[in-house]
Order: structure tokens, then sequence, then C-alpha cells
């Protein structure tokens, strides 16, 4: 689960792990399983603090760690559970709507078919600008017989996510208050999440550590899965070498209430 899922939310998770016919054995919170995917991949001796900087498609999460010896202790998370690549895909469709009005006087969002063919370009293009500078798009018939071909700059497509991507250093300034660590303990930062392959966003996290170069090693795609195939391993009762010695250590997100008598 995203780190920062509350009770419920992680209660929903292992709801639907039931409901799929799954053996739900524990919640394992997604930037602590990329620690470990990434932490078993480089095996270094001595303590390191790892910030995981994990967006995705619908969650964002920054989660600090102190690596030694094969145990994992989560210092701090800090996130936001509705921000990812859908949000910039919102903003992108939303320009492209603007966009027909201004050209045809139509309005795509009366057509529920022509706006799911519509964002499903822009998610296309959003990929596209993450290794170009400029995506066309290209749709036939979109609307009312109209075609619709047009472009996009990686550099409006920045203007247009703007302030998306710069609330992303919000968390990253949190968790590290939380860990009270200054930015300059930090070892190692591990991208995780498919829009992370976002220049932007490596640009401002960058740029934030002042330059230091951000580590690129795990699959941003997999990590997650890798580490909790990891953890649930051990919970089975692997007992491989690779595994044997990994200790987890996490921490409650949010504030748990109690109830006295």
């Amino acid at each position: 689960v995203p780190a920062y899922f509350n009770d419920s939310q992680r209660q929903a998770t292992k709801d639907s792990g039931t409901i799929a016919g799954l053996n739900v054995m524990r919640i394992i919170n997604e930037p602590t399983a990329a620690a470990i995917a990434y932490g078993l991949d480089k095996k270094t001796s001595g303590e390191r603090n790892v910030l995981i900087f994990d967006l995705g498609g619908g969650t964002f999460d920054v989660s600090i760690l102190t690596i030694e010896d094969g145990i994992f202790e989560v210092k701090s998370t800090a996130g936001d559970t509705h921000l990812g690549g859908e949000d910039f895909d919102n903003r992108m469709v939303n320009h492209f709507v603007q966009e027909f009005k201004r050209k045809y006087k139509k309005d795509v969002t009366t057509n529920k078919r022509a706006l799911r063919r519509l964002r499903t370009a822009c998610e296309r293009a959003k990929r596209t600008l993450s290794s170009s500078t400029q995506a066309s798009i290209e749709i036939d018939s979109l609307f009312e017989g109209v075609d619709f071909y047009t472009s996009i700059t990686r550099a409006r497509f920045e203007e247009l996510n703007a302030d998306l991507f710069r609330s992303t250093m919000e968390p990253v300034e949190k968790s590290l208050r939380d860990a009270k660590m200054d930015k300059s303990a930090i070892n190692d930062i591990v991208l995780v999440g498919g829009s992370t392959r976002i220049p932007k966003v490596q640009k401002l996290l960058q740029d934030f550590f002042n330059g230091k170069e951000l580590n690129k090693s795990i699959n941003p795609d997999e990590a997650v899965a890798y580490g909790a195939a990891v953890q649930a391993a051990i919970l089975h009762g692997d007992k491989s070498e690779e595994v044997q010695d990994l200790l987890l250590l996490d921490v409650t997100p949010l504030s748990l209430g109690i109830e006295t008598a």
C-alpha cells in the first residue's frame, strides 16, 4: 500500500486481496518494499540513509530509511494519496479540450468516448515527452467527424503541471523534518514509480538535493513488487542466505486513535 494510506484504505486493500483468493499475511508500505529491493541489490556495509521517492499513477510517497547490515529502519514517511500520473494526464486532457473548443467551437467533454480516446492519446504523449521534447497527437474523427491533429512540447507539458510537480517537494521536506535529518545526510535517493521518469520531476528533486545524482538502478515499475515478494518469502519461512538477516522496522504514518475505558 502507499505509505500514507490510512487504516480504512489499508483494510480495503487487505479485503481485496482476500476476495482475490490470496492469503494476506501482512501489509507492507510501498516505499519500504522498494527499499528492500534496493538494499538487497546493493549489499553495502555501514549505515546508509536512503530516501525513496515514489510517484506512481495515483499516489505519491516519500520515505526515509536507514539501512545497516540487513536492518531496514523507516525513520519517516510523508506523501499525498491523491497525486500521480493521472493528474498530469488530466491537465493535458483539459489543455486539448480547450484547444479543440478554440479551433472548432465544439466541446469534447459532452462525449464520453471522445474524451476517453483523447485521454489515451494524452497518456501516450506524456510517455513520449519523457524521452522527446515534443509529442504529436493524431486522432481521426475525434468528435462530430473532426480529425484532431496537434502537438505538445515538453515545456508546455511542464507548464501545465508546474504546481503539481513543485508540490512533490513538500513531502520530501516533511520527511526530512520528521526524520530530524538535514538533506546532506541522505546517501542515496531512489526513484520508484512510473511518473519518476518525467525529466522535470527528476530535475526538481536533484536541484533540491544540490545536484546530487539520483539512483536509477532499480526498475521503477517492479521495485515495490520485488520487495514485497522478498518480505513474503521471509514471512513464509524462506531461509535462503540473501534474506535470512533481513529485519524490517516500519513506522505508522498517521496518528492512531486509542480507545480508553
